[in-house]
């Protein structure tokens, strides 16, 4: 569902994304070509002066939520993936090639491109080196803890771009399906 915001702007969305049915997209948002919405997904960019930028190639999964505080944006690089539950909230970069994990949450920050951050860890406050790697649960609120993060792992690194690729494919496919029927 797109929707208005109360200042009358409208989201933008690329015909080459694909978008729940079920999602919400309210306000100033650009999403670009080859991004997949997942359902329940919210991105709402409606206080004043706010908005929402989705590059091409990203993937915002089921029950993500993006939102940008007044006078603020959020920027998404391309080939990122927002996992399932993750909230980002502007003030709020996230580089391309980034993985967000399942309920992390990311406010008030920098995170550097090729940068993985992984489930339940919260990022708030701090920048975040590119090809670093933030382990599961972990709470970075302070820049003398984000400067000794670690490198990412070859492993890590090719585990995000497979998920990149997978919901690339799944755009594809689900825009294929809407043009059969």
């Amino acid at each position: 569902m797109n929707l208005p915001n109360p200042h009358k702007q409208h989201p933008r969305v690329s015909k080459k994304a694909w978008i729940s049915e079920t999602a919400v997209i309210i306000g100033n948002v650009s999403i670009e070509d080859d991004v997949f919405v997942g359902p329940n997904a919210v991105l709402r960019a409606d206080e004043p002066g706010s908005s929402i930028t989705v590059h091409s190639g990203c993937n915002v999964q089921d029950n993500v939520v993006v939102h940008s505080l007044s006078h603020s944006e959020v920027l998404i690089g391309k080939n990122t993936s927002l996992a399932h539950g993750c909230i980002v909230h502007g003030p709020c970069r996230i580089g391309e090639g980034c993985f967000i994990g399942f309920g992390a949450v990311a406010f008030d920050c920098n995170i550097g491109k090729d940068t993985l951050v992984l489930h339940k860890s919260v990022v708030r406050g701090v920048n975040i080196s590119s090809g670093r790697m933030i382990p599961d649960g972990t709470v970075i609120t302070s820049q003398d803890r984000a400067d000794v993060l670690e490198n990412i792992t070859k492993d890590l690194n090719e585990f995000k771009r497979s998920v990149v690729r997978a919901n690339i494919d799944l755009v594809e496919g689900y825009i294929r399906l809407g043009e059969e029927g």
